[in-house]
């Protein structure tokens, strides 16, 4: 069911006020400034729900739960149920994947909520829950033994020292195909530490299950994987295992890049498509207004993108490490703003809308996690 009429019009009044705000939605960033759109002729194509440009499909099926409290991180159990992170509230809550009952397993101790800080990512592993959180002094990745009768055991530092801010804090993690994880970061409205090779902010970070700089990294004694990013919110890798991530513009573009080895991808000296050397292009972009994106997902052959000022899901058609067509927008304007996807295997994603964050207009139900069908 799409939210009411009367909602959206409010929020659409809303945005006319705050439309020179941060991409992420937040008018306290003091990086951003008001800009001016793009051209529309080197815009990617925009369709309304129901109107795809190409040849994909995104039908919502149904909703599994509902009545979430900012959600943030999502991690599928090998049961088919769900982890999913309260970023304000601190909680982890187990999600039935059958019938969507809700399950509070409990506060994490040491998170500090405050702008885009809180509890954020989440991911699994032999019996272990990884969180990236905020605390008290940095961003940090922790984790939590996880067993019968649903008990989260006391957390344990995984990798501290990622600088924390009132805005760009990142926040995704995720295990890749090799078994090494993954995390993205932001530069916490101080730009410098993007290229800053001695900072944590405003990267990709790769490293073993226990924190240590991962085999093959670029720099042998770092865990940095990749440089120049403004605000990655978003990490997933296709069919072939290549790694790809969303990340937030300022005031022009917002993009998909497919990311390489010790890649450098440009923020603060470029945003968007440059063609700069020493600096790599993104695969994807989109004016900030159509996406400030978040959680991606691969499946049937794309990158699904969850956008959150856009209020809009995303397929990009991907051909090998390139896209084979224009992005095509689904859902638009229909639940809100979209924080998380997820592939659940056999055509189907899982969408956690995103209206309780503090800068949505949540209506009944907010936040909920929707069912789709995808192709």
């Amino acid at each position: 069911m799409s939210r009411p009429a009367v909602v959206k019009a409010l929020w659409g009044a809303a945005v006319l006020m705050l439309v020179a705000g941060c991409s992420s939605g937040d008018p306290a960033d003091p990086g951003d400034r008001p800009g001016t759109s793009p051209p529309a002729a080197v815009s990617p194509s925009s369709p309304g729900a129901g109107a795809p440009s190409g040849g994909g499909r995104a039908t919502v099926a149904g909703t599994l739960t509902e009545g979430l409290k900012s959600p943030w991180g999502v991690a599928r159990l090998p049961d088919g149920d769900l982890l999913v992170s309260s970023r304000d509230e601190r909680t982890i809550t187990r999600v039935d994947g059958r019938t969507g009952a809700k399950t509070v397993l409990g506060e994490v101790p040491g998170v500090v909520p405050g702008g885009e800080g809180g509890l954020l990512g989440l991911a699994v592993r032999d019996g272990w829950v990884y969180a990236y959180l905020t605390a008290a002094s940095d961003n940090r990745i922790v984790r939590l033994r996880y067993g019968d009768g649903d008990r989260l055991g006391a957390p344990e530092p995984v990798l501290t020292g990622i600088p924390k801010g009132v805005v760009h804090n990142g926040g995704r993690i995720a295990f890749g195909p090799d078994g090494m994880l993954y995390a993205g970061t932001g530069e916490t409205g101080r730009t410098g530490l993007a290229q800053d090779r001695g900072s944590l902010g405003g990267k990709i970070l790769r490293m073993t299950p226990e924190g240590g700089p991962a085999p093959g990294n670029p720099v042998a004694d770092s865990v940095v994987y990749s440089s120049g990013h403004r605000n990655v919110q978003g990490i997933a890798w296709d069919a072939a295992g290549r790694l790809w991530a969303a990340e937030f513009g300022q005031n022009t573009w917002d993009e998909l890049n497919l990311i390489e080895p010790g890649g450098n991808y440009g923020w603060p000296e470029v945003e968007g498509k440059a063609g700069r050397s020493g600096f790599v292009d993104p695969v994807a972009q989109w004016p900030t207004s159509e996406a400030s994106p978040s959680g991606i997902a691969y499946a049937r052959g794309a990158i699904w993108m969850a956008a959150l000022r856009g209020e809009r899901l995303w397929r990009v058609p991907l051909s090998g490490a390139e896209r084979s067509g224009d992005p095509e927008a689904f859902l638009t304007e229909e639940y809100g703003r979209l924080r998380t996807v997820v592939a659940a295997g056999d055509g189907q994603l899982l969408l956690v809308t995103s209206e309780t964050d503090t800068r949505g207009t949540p209506g009944p139900g907010d936040d909920r996690i929707l069912r789709l069908e995808v192709s």
